[in-house]
């Protein structure tokens, strides 16, 4: 079959301020065909694509669509030319329902007089043909993050475009609901669409790309037709050397001392929930979206409210509901939304690490010199990509705004970290080192729990699983014992499990 170009992108570059953000790189794209474009955090993959979509001008280069050329000024005029857009964080109107975030700008109706029925019922026949079971009257703060990724999606559907511009679609998105959306990408393919695909899921690359292209420190470096793709092969691409996707943790013995404990802990989510955290473990948390996880670590850490139980950290009971409290006793959360619920955007990577340490300082008083010296230590301990801890946060990549959530707690020498979807964004290379820093951690006596979407994450770095259904304990497991089928069937209700035996010292690994 003949190749119909839809796309060829040739000599982009781009500059901000000092920084070279993408030095001549190129990239085309076919009808009918799913572009993975890879590569670390800060590679340049999301400016490259902002110049494709509009909000953002190239320095240099050209831009062909269909071999015409175009000057994409503003994200209108990419609509009007067929590009089509899913960012990884979400661009929603909280406030409004569903139906309005997806036909926004273009509402049925004349003037301010909006045709509610008819744009009630365009939504619902969209979110149907998708599968998605959302009430298209829903307002959209009431709906989970994962639910919040599947509206941006049919938004961009809305609009038919020709070209789909897809930036870490299923990152927000429990394994449960992965194949349908992936099953939904290939069916837009398979019609003519040419699709660009951002991920950092391997798996996923492997499974429903065409071609891959890699980018590296704002070069191009390749690409690779569907025969070629091989995962270690990209990743070494990527990061310029040769490396593994396995990881393995050698796992250390476990003290019997009990870091924390919750004992029936109850609210609106979730359900008489009990466990306990020894030093030096590392728990993950399993289930399905909806299944209670994320409020478990909100209540835990005393954002969300609770109607009853009992939390106790180092065997003495503390107050329910006061985070400033847990902070104070070497507890730390790092949440699922960084965005809106960890980072202040507007502020440097040395506030934003050392405002959890603020509470030390004797008569309110700051000590910017011992800031910037904590916030230069971890940054170079996380290896955060910037030109300096004075640059402004949401000048980050996704990954290295993780980073530094992360950061801010290793800066005030915590006990027990609370991490949820802690690799969420993050390329392979950050992940495993993620995965390192925590083995460390835990082997220099912090207890950690992680709440992770990715059961190989879970299988890799743990050493006990709990597993969610519906807001209560499903089921806990060894890590010996534990499979992505086992921990499947209690995410999905279907049976349940008593505690495991204690771990054992030994190696294991994801692969």
């Amino acid at each position: 079959m003949e190749e119909h170009r839809l796309l060829q992108m040739e000599g982009i570059s781009k500059n901000f301020h000092q920084v070279r953000a993408l030095d001549n790189v190129q990239l085309e794209l076919n009808a009918g065909e799913i572009l993975a474009l890879l590569g670390e955090n800060g590679a340049g993959k999301s400016t490259l694509m902002k110049i494709l979509s509009g909000s953002v001008q190239a320095d240099s280069g050209s831009i062909k669509l269909e071999g015409t050329p175009v000057h994409i000024l503003s994200p209108a005029a990419a609509r009007r030319l067929g590009i089509g857009v899913i960012y990884q964080e979400l661009m929603l109107a909280m406030e409004l329902s569903v139906a309005e975030n997806i036909f926004m700008g273009r509402e049925p109706g004349s003037g301010i007089l909006f045709d509610w029925k008819t744009l009630n019922r365009k939504a619902q026949e969209l979110l149907d043909s998708m599968g998605i079971a959302i009430d298209p009257k829903e307002l959209m703060m009431n709906l989970t993050v994962s639910q919040r990724q599947l509206i941006e999606i049919a938004k961009a559907l809305s609009q038919n475009p020709r070209i789909l511009i897809m930036d870490e679609p299923t990152s927000a998105l429990p394994e449960s609901e992965v194949d349908g959306l992936l099953e939904r990408i290939c069916a837009l393919r398979d019609a003519g669409m040419g699709i660009i695909y951002i991920s950092h899921k391997m798996g996923e690359i492997k499974r429903i790309a065409d071609r891959a292209t890699v980018l590296r420190d704002g070069h191009y470096i390749g690409s690779l037709s569907r025969e070629e793709i091989d995962i270690n092969r990209i990743i070494a691409m990527m990061v310029g050397r040769d490396t593994k996707l396995d990881f393995h943790r050698l796992r250390e013995s476990i003290e019997e001392e009990t870091a924390l404990e919750v004992r029936k802990l109850c609210n609106y989510k979730i359900k008489d929930v009990s466990f306990r955290l020894r030093r030096r473990e590392i728990i993950g948390i399993a289930g399905l979206m909806g299944s209670g996880r994320s409020e478990l670590m909100r209540a835990i850490f005393g954002i969300d409210p609770v109607t009853s139980g009992e939390l106790y950290i180092n065997g003495k009971k503390c107050e329910i509901g006061s985070p400033s409290g847990l902070i104070r006793l070497g507890t730390g959360l790092a949440p699922e939304d960084r965005k809106e619920q960890a980072l202040f955007l507007d502020m440097n990577i040395e506030n934003n690490i050392s405002i959890a340490r603020l509470y030390r300082n004797k008569g309110g008083i700051r000590r910017k010199k011992r800031e910037r010296e904590l916030a230069l230590e971890y940054a170079e301990k996380l290896n955060i990509a910037t030109p300096g801890t004075w640059q402004e946060v949401k000048r980050l990549s996704g990954g290295n705004q993780q980073k530094v959530v992360i950061a801010r707690w290793l800066a005030n020498s915590p006990d027990i970290l609370l991490l949820d979807e802690p690799t969420r964004g993050i390329d392979v290379g950050a992940k495993t080192e993620i995965y390192e820093l925590l083995s460390s951690l835990s082997r220099n006596g912090v207890s950690i729990i992680v709440v992770s979407s990715e059961m190989s994450e879970l299988l890799a770095i743990a050493d006990r699983i709990l597993v969610m259904h519906e807001g209560a304990l499903a089921g806990e497991m060894d890590i010996t014992e534990a499979t992505q089928e086992r921990i499947m069937a209690l995410a999905t209700g279907q049976g349940k499990e008593g505690p495991s035996n204690m771990p054992q010292t030994g190696r294991y690994n994801n692969g």
